[in-house]
This record gives C-alpha cells, structure tokens and sequence, in this order.
C-alpha cells in the first residue's frame, strides 16, 4: 500500500532524469519553445516518487521535477535487493511486468522502467514493458506496480494469521 506524506531529508534523495520533451506553441508573433521533464527521485532504500516539471529552460524544468517529485514519494518494499512477487500495473497504453530475481542477476529493465527500479534500490530484477514506450506512462506504471507490492509481514498483518501461516497454510 502506498503511504502519502513520507518524511525525509532531501540530502539522501538522488534524482535522475527519464525525460526531457521540448514542446512548442505557435502564437501568432512566432513559435514559443518551452520545455518539459520527468523526473524519478529516490533514495535507494525503499523510497521513490516521479514528478513533472515544465518551464522555458532545461534546468528549471528539471529542478521543478524534483520538487514535484519529492511530494509523492512511496514506500516500497525490497528484500534482498529484488522484489517480493511478481507484478503486473497498467498506465495508459503502457503495461509492465516485474519479477523477482536471483542475487547477481542484475536490473534487467529498460528506459524509464531501469530509472524508476534503481532509484527504489532494486539490484536485481526481470522487467518487462509491452505497449506504450511513453516514458511518462512507463514511470507511472512502474511506479503503480511497485506500490502494488507488499511483502510477507504486511500479508500476515492484513489476514491477522502468523507469518508462518502465510507461507505454510
């Protein structure tokens, strides 16, 4: 389950750029260039949230980014550098597959999806991305399976059985 309103010092976030998209609106003096950048943010422990900045330089639009991308972190759950189970999470055209791994595997993801599992502090993970090569799509995506994850304790808190009973019954 994801958790709004995480607390945590910006010190220890690492921001890395997906994105950058340069758009253009035609007015009737000429072309206005502006830009647009996704951004995820993470702290490689569990913690990660994507934002969207735009403005009419590079460097704003990426600090305005990681300020978006700062107010919606989510806690994700990483056992022994991989994920729980497997996942399967939609965002418009895009649909992702993630899949835990062996340790020594390696970040087997692409593109957006590589950004958003290394910032959360996977290290070793099977992914895959059918549909959409959207990069804003394949962030929210891989960020809506990843809040889908939840590990062995919660599973047992949320059915009120022993941890035990969980893999045993």
């Amino acid at each position: 389950m994801a958790e709004k309103n995480i607390k945590t010092s910006d010190a220890e976030l690492k921001d890395k750029l997906v994105a950058i998209n340069r758009v253009t609106k035609v007015t009737k003096g000429g072309r206005t260039f502006s830009f647009s950048a996704i951004v995820v943010v993470g702290n490689e422990n569990g913690l990660v949230g994507w934002g969207l900045g735009k403005a009419n330089e590079v460097t704003t639009a990426i600090s305005k980014g990681v300020d978006a991308a700062k107010k919606n972190l989510i806690k994700v759950p990483v056992l022994k550098g991989t994920v729980p189970h497997e996942q399967l999470a939609r965002f418009g055209g895009a649909e992702v597959f993630i899949k835990p791994a062996s340790h020594g595997t390696g970040v087997k993801a692409g593109g957006a999806m590589r950004a958003v599992l290394e910032s959360v502090g996977v290290t070793d993970v099977l992914a895959k991305s059918k549909g959409s090569s959207n990069p804003h799509n394949l962030v929210k995506a891989t960020i809506a399976a990843l809040a889908e994850l939840r590990d062995a304790h919660t599973v047992a808190d949320h059915r009120g059985v022993s941890l035990d009973k969980v893999f045993n019954g």
